[in-house]
């Protein structure tokens, strides 16, 4: 089936198209049976408040009915968004999700009592339980993670006072969203063919790729001058958002907001520290790839918005989705029969939405629940980068296959810390592939290109982002104010250190810390830049070493959240507490620079 011309209805596109929801719900009746099934669990469920640690038998009994009602309400829920975004004007289906939304708030209300109850538990009595009940060692490793945070949970009317303040504790980040998405208006610039356009944040970066560097610069000077004229109303919500994670941090007993966020996971600061510091001493690689992107340019100075403008020819691969299927089935033949197995399963079984019709949600993304197929959203455009967005996404869909067929519920699931590790690995295995394969000179710039920006943004890029959270929350820490003046300076000064010499600074970009919502999310973004690091290094031992690399892969796909993310990765063969993921990526990026340099000679 093509996918040119006029975009089709929903009722038009065929079946072996469209992802299978009638696996979950035949349905909007079937839906409603299970709805009010929850309902009567959420009822038998409250009768747990107030005795789930008097015996062996009621913690048990407590947990498991707290997962029972979960997986249900997961089905209901997970159904309706996936059902909404078939055809986003369907007025049942929003009133579906509605409803589903609903459910799932109601029951993490119903279910709040589960943690501070458990806290009252001691490790004495915890271990006599476990001997009670052998069946309770299911949970030890949930209720340990519970446990560990002990002493930075606070009591009952504590915890209920800080929930209560939350709304309130949001609003920075919301006064920063109405301010960068529904007030702030950029100018209108002279574009390609000397035609007027505006400037959106939907249109900036395609504008910053333009051919026409006079284009580039209008965009990139009207988008930050803008900024700087509310550069104070900025400056105040984000001191107002980090000041609100010292507080909590403080109240909670740690010493810091970024100790605070990363032991929501376990996370060892000294990963944190390991990336910047592996990233530092690895700058000369990133500096060679500016001077390779200046002479590409042709340019006597190379400027911030000449980072993202193309420097090898536009290429049109025009790859059909079966044809895209058959390339990364060839790239991803080094996982083994048992992944690529799974992988012909998602392929042939209608876990794939693959085109796009009137009505539904852009984009791409992995969804399911763990009783359903792992579907997959696309919107399939003949592109390369839509073939990426395949393999990318079918990574994570597979991860949750084997996380969800070998962990039991409570564990059914994955930690954003290695949430995109398996979807990036499988990028890497296409790039490795295709870059084997390709014939053509241009091809293979564009591909080696496309890798390296792949480093760039994610890895240097967040980093960088990573740095500067770092720098300006310890700055508020030792009792200093975080100015806009001082917020405009810091930024400034880490771009020149990441960029280097190569690279004019221009001082428009001391402005670009004020459109980016990840400084809102709390120490985030370094995840992204640790992720791909582990995945580069992962598929370098996939490839290097394949029967041992790929079975220990597997292991770490099974995982799930049995243990702890940094202990998950382990058993893959990526110690995220030591230097060598993120320095053997980088060796990696080094070796790609160099073979852009030679090709582009």
């Amino acid at each position: 089936m093509g996918n040119s011309g006029k975009i089709k209805e929903r009722k038009d596109i065929q079946k072996e198209y469209q992802w299978d929801l009638e696996s979950m719900y035949n349905d909007f009746d079937h839906w409603e049976k299970d709805f009010k099934k929850a309902k009567e669990m959420v009822k038998s469920f409250e009768l747990h408040k107030g005795n789930v640690i008097k015996s062996s038998e009621n913690l048990y009994n407590a947990l498991n009915d707290e997962g029972e009602l979960y997986r249900i309400v997961e089905n209901l829920y997970v159904y309706t968004h996936m059902k909404l975004d078939e055809d986003t004007r369907e007025g049942s289906s929003q009133a579906l999700s509605d409803k589903g939304l609903g459910l799932y708030v109601e029951v993490e209300g119903v279910t709040s009592f589960m943690v501070p109850e458990i806290l009252e538990l001691d490790g004495e009595t915890l271990d006599k339980y476990y001997k009670e009940k052998p069946e309770l060692k299911l949970y030890e490793q949930h209720l340990d993670d519970i446990l560990r945070k002990k002493d930075h949970v606070l009591s009952i009317k504590e915890e209920a006072l800080l929930a209560k303040m939350g709304e309130i504790a949001s609003s920075p980040h919301k006064i920063f969203s109405m301010l960068n998405n529904a007030d702030i208006k950029f100018p209108t610039i002279t574009g390609e063919e000397d035609k007027d356009i505006e400037i959106t944040h939907g249109n900036f970066i395609p504008l910053m790729e333009s051919r026409n560097r006079e284009v580039r610069r209008r965009a990139f000077e009207g988008l930050y001058k803008t900024y700087e004229g509310y550069k104070n109303t900025f400056a105040a919500s984000l001191n107002g958002d980090l000041k609100k994670n010292i507080i909590n941090a403080k109240v909670r007993n740690y010493k810091t907001s970024r100790e605070a966020s990363l032991d929501r996971n376990n996370i060892s600061l000294s990963v944190y520290d390991n990336l910047i510091n592996s990233i530092h001493n690895n700058l000369d690689s990133m500096y060679k790839y500016m001077e390779i992107r200046k002479k590409a340019l042709g340019l006597e100075e190379l400027h911030m918005y000449d980072i993202y403008t193309p420097i090898v020819k536009e290429v049109d691969f025009n790859i059909s989705y079966e044809e895209g299927i058959e390339i990364i089935k060839e790239a991803l033949s080094p996982l083994g029969k048992e992944y690529t197995k799974v992988m012909e399963e998602g392929f042939n079984h209608r876990w794939i939405d693959i085109y796009e019709n009137r009505g539904k949600r852009s984009g791409a993304y992995s969804s399911g629940s763990y009783d359903s197929k792992p579907y997959i959203l696309l919107n399939y455009h003949n592109t390369l980068d839509n073939v990426f967005t395949i393999a990318h996404e079918m990574g994570h869909s597979i991860h949750s296959y084997f996380t969800r067929k070998n962990q039991p519920y409570i564990y059914g699931n994955y930690s954003i810390f290695v949430a995109e590790v398996a979807s990036t690995v499988n990028e890497a295995l296409l790039l490795n592939h295709m870059l084997a394969n390709v014939k053509d000179k241009n091809e293979k710039l564009y591909l080696l290109n496309h890798y390296l920006e792949s480093f760039r943004t994610t890895v240097f890029r967040q980093t960088m982002f990573a740095e500067f959270e770092k720098i300006i929350n310890e700055h508020l820490e030792s009792g200093e104010s975080l100015t806009a003046d001082y917020l405009c300076e810091t930024y400034k000064k880490i771009n020149e250190l990441y960029y280097g010499s190569n690279v004019v600074i221009d001082d428009e970009i001391s402005m670009e810390w004020a459109r980016i919502p990840h400084f809102y999310y709390d120490y985030y973004v370094f995840q992204y830049a640790t992720g791909f690091s582990a995945a580069m290094d992962l598929s370098q031992k996939i490839l290097e070493d394949r029967e041992h690399a790929v079975q220990k892969y597997l292991d770490f796909l099974k995982s799930g959240s049995s243990d702890y993310p940094l202990e998950v990765l382990k058993k893959a063969g990526v110690d995220m507490t030591s230097k060598e993921p993120v320095d053997n990526a980088m060796k990696l990026f080094s070796k790609l620079v160099e073979e852009m340099e030679q090709l582009m000679k």
